[in-house]
């Protein structure tokens, strides 16, 4: 039975989507999980992966074309399967695509039914939804629920947001493409599971849920023994509300969210002077993240009062000071387990080496001060580092390349990735296309970036690609330090503080600055030579500003 897929709803404020690039052409063999193309939607341009196997019949949208959300995009069914009246009926309006969308669910849905019902003597229900945990990246394995928007017996409309979900990459809104009423949850707030894992069912008041989810296991959508024992362990449907509370002096209680007590914790805010905005006044994560403490918060009790006095010889102690030990173990996110995957595969797999200069940079400094003078104009030395790198990649192709085995591939486009602390780890969003952009264009693009980064708005398509990555720790007063490469890098850049010294000029000693870059190669694309030159040319770009703003 053919499937016709529509353009999908990839964001809450989707209307129509571009299709940047098909990965799958007509006649292609299609796995559930397979990517199918590349859409580009108002925010960002992300990967659409099949959930559905079969032969790739028909492709309704072309390559930089685009169309409405629910606009006919593909057709999956066995080879040679008679699909006119589908096309035909999907390109009349579109009152007949989602009529014609509705026709095939409902024939899908009656075909699954019937086989869950000649297995389990049930069938699901017409209108209920089982959502399972999504796969938000491409990389994605399990996912953490971070925080539930809605409640059980909550109503929930197409494009309501259910859950706030932690991939290996960030925090994202996952939003509900069903409406009825939330019947059931399956992963608590602060839990991970397995992508496919069941997440929450969806569907008309008064469903047998218990039947649903039993069905979901052991008819035609059976899942592997382990995934069974797994679903087995299910949560009983509950109305209540998970919620943490604490006891206050006037008998009150705070009721917050698991994640906003974590981030309040670690930032060290008194939930008792959080106002929340959350159903019955809970306390949610953006409440922790706008709270701003009153100009006229009383000390706490922790404060420590010192008196002196000259007439008063205090004894001197010979006790010992004691104290209780103690230690905490914290569960890791699934950003921090990716992390050290990744960053424990490079170093172990990757043979480093690493090459130091020290650059001069009493010009940059000077040319600084006079692109800064210029009116909305503000860029940083990182800025200026990021440019030079590429112009010198563009130079020096050798390192911009990737390790893959029998072959090594040369990246003709420049995508620098900029290293950016955030509060559970590191990511690196992508410049792409930087040799391209002026100094102005690559503030603009990293200032966008790593302030999506650190408020978990990034998108993981703006993680993606890089050529080579730039670290730096100056801002930290670090002199200088060696990087882990982020592969399929073949190199990281490593960026110390700037620093006023003595140096030799014309044969005298006079006071300068300069700053210490380290290059970490990956031996196995890039020799030391390689990696000379490429720092040679860097320093002439970095110590020469005029030549990166032609």
């Amino acid at each position: 039975m053919a499937i016709v897929i529509n353009m999908p709803r990839l964001s809450d404020t989707m209307e129509e989507g571009t299709v940047a690039k098909w990965l799958k052409s007509v006649g292609d063999k299609i796995e559930e999980g397979d990517i199918l193309a590349e859409i580009e939607t108002d925010k960002a341009t992300m990967e659409f992966e099949s959930f559905d196997e079969g032969t790739l019949l028909y492709i309704g949208i072309k390559e930089g074309e685009g169309a409405p959300v629910d606009t006919l995009l593909a057709i999956i069914g066995e080879e040679g399967e008679d699909i006119s009246s589908l096309i035909n009926g999907g390109t009349e309006s579109s009152s007949d695509e989602k009529s014609s969308k509705e026709k095939v669910d409902t024939e899908v849905k009656s075909e699954d039914a019937d086989s869950d019902e000649a297995e389990t003597g049930y069938s699901i229900p017409e209108g209920v939804e089982v959502i399972n945990m999504p796969r938000l990246s491409d990389t994605m394995e399990e996912g953490t629920v971070a925080s539930w928007l809605k409640s059980v017996g909550d109503d929930v409309e197409e494009g309501d947001i259910l859950a706030e979900i932690e991939t290996d990459k960030a925090t994202m809104e996952f939003e509900s493409f069903y409406s009825g009423k939330l019947l059931h949850i399956g992963i608590q707030e602060g839990e991970s599971a397995l992508v496919d894992t069941v997440l929450a069912v969806i569907g008309p008041e008064g469903t047998d849920v218990d039947a649903v989810l039993n069905n979901k296991s052991g008819g035609s959508n059976k899942k592997s023994s382990s995934e069974a024992k797994k679903e087995e362990k299910k949560v009983e449907v509950t109305s209540e509300i998970k919620e943490v509370s604490k006891s206050v002096t006037d008998g009150d209680r705070i009721f917050v969210s698991p994640l906003a007590k974590k981030i309040a914790a670690d930032k060290g805010i008194d939930l008792a002077n959080v106002s929340g905005s959350g159903d019955n006044g809970r306390i949610i994560k953006k409440d922790i993240e706008n709270y701003k403490p009153s100009s006229d918060s009383k000390p706490t009790s922790s404060s420590i009062k010192t008196e002196t006095s000259s007439s008063k010889v205090q004894p001197v102690s010979t006790a010992l000071p004691s104290g209780e030990e103690g230690t905490e173990e914290v569960k890791n996110s699934n950003m921090r387990k990716a992390i050290a995957k990744a960053l424990g595969n490079s170093k172990f797999n990757a043979p480093h080496f690493y090459l130091t200069i020290e650059v001069d940079m009493d010009n940059a400094k000077q040319s600084r001060v006079q692109i800064n003078s210029l009116p909305d104009t503000k860029v940083s030395f990182n800025d200026m580092v990021l440019k030079a790198c590429a112009m010198a990649l563009r130079k020096h192709p050798q390192v911009n390349t990737s390790w893959n085995g029998d072959t090594t591939k040369y990246n003709k486009h420049i995508h620098m990735g900029v290293a950016v602390a955030v509060d559970e780890g590191l990511v690196v969003p992508v410049v792409k296309h930087c040799d391209l952009l002026g100094l102005t264009e690559i503030g603009s693009a990293v200032k966008d970036l790593a302030g999506k980064a650190r408020n978990k708005k990034i998108s993981p398509a703006e993680m993606e690609g890089s050529t080579f990555t730039v670290s730096n720790l100056g801002m930290f007063g670090i002199l200088e330090f060696t990087s882990i490469i982020n592969q399929p890098n073949s190199a990281i850049l490593s960026v110390g503080a700037i620093v006023e010294k003595p140096v030799v000029k014309n044969g005298e000693i006079v006071v300068g600055s300069t700053m210490k870059l380290t290059l970490a190669c990956d031996h196995r694309t890039v020799d030391g030579a390689v990696g000379a030159q490429f720092l040679q040319t860097l320093r002439y770009f970095v110590e020469n500003p005029v030549t990166m703003l032609a």
